[in-house]
Formats: structure tokens, sequence, C-alpha cells
């Protein structure tokens, strides 16, 4: 990773971008059309940020983080490696924001666990953990913590299913185990937790 500040950048910023002066971009990561990265953030290596997006200071991602176009990730969002963030889904950072009420110091925590992805027009309500490898569903409102490998639709967000590391469905026969369709990798669902089979 490197910070901003040199001349000799090893990520791709198009020209229209704004990357403001001690922020950290990793290495082969692309910023494209209107983004605008403040200073102290800190964005890992092999990212892809799509147009029209907003990264706040002291936001956190990782390695190969996909966000699509038009979004705000705010202070106080912490995304781990493979993070996909779809377009337009929004992240907030204050339970009960006013205008006229500077509440900075009041900002919560997001944290977004590795291989989780959040669909196109998905509302995520501070203070939330996203399990790893859970999917969240278009225009899903989210409010509380959610489980690795949970599949959650709906406002506010409930959980109707597990995903495979690779975002499939997955089917449990009696015995409670599943397959990914894609990589055949085995799942036992075991006390509300589903755990890979070795």
């Amino acid at each position: 990773m490197k910070e901003t500040m040199g001349s000799e950048e090893n990520f791709y910023a198009h020209e229209t971008s704004v990357i403001d002066p001690g922020c950290t971009i990793g290495e082969n990561s692309k910023i494209w059309h209107f983004t605008h990265i403040m200073s102290g953030a800190i964005i890992g290596s092999n990212c892809n940020l799509g147009q029209n997006i907003v990264v706040s200071p002291k936001v956190v991602l990782g390695n190969n983080v996909k966000v699509q176009n038009n979004v705000s990730i705010y202070t106080g969002v912490f995304c781990e490696d493979d993070v996909f963030l779809g377009p337009s889904m929004v992240f907030t950072n204050v339970i009960n924001p006013r205008a006229a009420v500077v509440r900075k110091n009041q900002f919560q925590q997001t944290k977004v666990c590795k291989g989780a992805s959040i669909g196109a027009n998905a509302t995520i309500i501070c203070g939330t953990t996203i399990g790893s490898f859970s999917m969240i569903g278009a225009g899903a409102v989210v409010t509380k913590d959610v489980q690795p490998y949970a599949l959650m639709v709906g406002n506010p967000a409930r959980q109707i299913g597990w995903v495979s590391e690779y975002g499939n469905r997955l089917i449990f026969d009696d015995s409670k185990t599943a397959i990914c369709k894609e990589t055949q990798e085995k799942y036992l669902l075991q006390e509300n937790n589903l755990i890979i089979k070795k």
C-alpha cells in the first residue's frame, strides 16, 4: 500500500476522481469517474471503486473489495477482504441524525466481514456486523447483526436461508448437510450455525 502523497502511484485513478492527500490506496486498485476518497481513508489492493462513490475519513476497505456505483461509505465502516457492495446500497453511521445537532462523536461502527455481499439498494443500519460470506438481498434493510453465510431479505431483513462461499443457495438433506453446486464443498447446519465439512 502507498500513501497518496507521492507522484508515482501504483493504482489507477480516473481524471475526474478526487483523492485527498493522506489516503492509503493499495496496489492495482482502480478508482473510477467522479469518486471522492477523503483524507485518512485506507483502501486495500486490487479494489475496484465505481462511479460516484464517496469514501469518508477513517473508512477501511480490505483487499479485493468491489464497490458499485453511487455508494457512500461513511466514517465507522470497516470492510474486510473480498466484500461486494452493490449499486446504490446505503450505510448509516448515526442512529438518530438531526441537521441541527452535531453527533460526530456518536458515529457507530459497522463491520462487513470477509466475502460478504450486499445487494443493490440495501440499507445497513449502523452498529451492525455483517457476517462472513453472508448475502444481503437487494433492497433489504439490515437492523441487526447477520450470521456468517446467512441469506437475508426484506424490510426489516430476515434470514430465509444459507449460501455457500460462492454465493449459491444451500439446500439441506435430512442429515442437515448441503453441497455447493459450484464447488461441491459440503456444509453442515449445526445448532443454527453453518460449518464447512472437511
